[in-house]
């Protein structure tokens, strides 16, 4: 199966669902303060995403239990809400979902707690800006495999490493779909693969760890951290390839 062309209207369809997405990260990085439960933020992105008429698509998909993912510290992705309250110093990442008529949208953002040391500070940040820096690299024609490549020299340059067995993804009628886009390079040729295409929409989500990319999976089966037991942050848009270059979906 190939990487899917959206028609102009579908693509209207995906950017409504993205914009709930991103209603949705605006409201919990308001409420992500010292004090509050993970629970809490979870409450507050199902109740917003359901008063927008959409559904929370993270709750069920492949037996997730909840609507967000609320990744603390150590956890880069997939971590699940818990009653643990915020405190200062935390580092909070915080991913979620939407289906809305059948379209879905994602996006991810990290969120410190009050006052955090410089280094988080810098983790946060490579993830912010190798996700920009990556969005207005992308043009018609370019492979995946060079964004792949251009993510991980950004990160590399920056200090951090990427995490590795875990990427970006298409997007559309399903909330996973082709391509995969990891945050390095497979392989050493960036000029092979699948180009990059007008109508194709996707999502590109830096996962960053500070000394090793290796992914290590907690015992409730789905948080992930990294081997070197640090801290780690992650940030996510949704992008449509329009007039030749990306379109961010995933912003209000």
């Amino acid at each position: 199966m190939g990487i899917n062309i959206r028609k102009p209207a579908e693509i209207e369809k995906l950017r409504l669902a993205n914009k709930i997405v991103a209603g949705t990260l605006s409201l919990l990085r308001e409420n992500a303060k010292e004090g509050i439960s993970l629970l809490e933020l979870d409450k507050i992105a199902e109740d917003y995403i359901r008063s927008h008429g959409a559904r929370p698509s993270f709750k069920g998909l492949y037996g997730f239990p909840n609507t967000l993912c609320t990744s603390l510290n150590t956890v880069i992705i997939h971590g699940i809400p818990t009653d643990y309250k915020l405190k200062e110093g935390d580092i909070i990442g915080l991913d979620v979902g939407t289906e809305l008529e059948g379209y879905y949208g994602d996006g991810a953002i990290t969120v410190p707690i009050g006052r955090v040391g410089n280094q988080d500070e810098a983790l946060i940040a490579c993830a912010k800006d190798s996700l920009y820096a990556a969005i207005d690299c992308i043009r018609v024609g370019m492979h995946f495999k060079e964004l792949s490549h251009f993510l991980e020299q950004f990160i590399l340059k920056r200090g951090f490493v990427p995490l590795r067995s875990f990427c970006g993804h298409g997007i559309g009628k399903k909330p996973h779909e082709e391509p995969e886009i990891p945050n390095y390079l497979n392989g050493s040729n960036p000029k092979q693969g699948p180009k990059i295409k007008e109508g194709m929409v996707f999502c590109i989500e830096p996962m960053i760890c500070q000394k090793s990319g290796d992914p290590k999976i907690l015992q409730d089966k789905w948080s992930v951290t990294s081997v070197d037991e640090l801290n780690g942050s992650h940030y996510e848009h949704t992008v449509a390839v329009v007039g030749g270059c990306a379109e961010i979906l995933t912003q209000e």
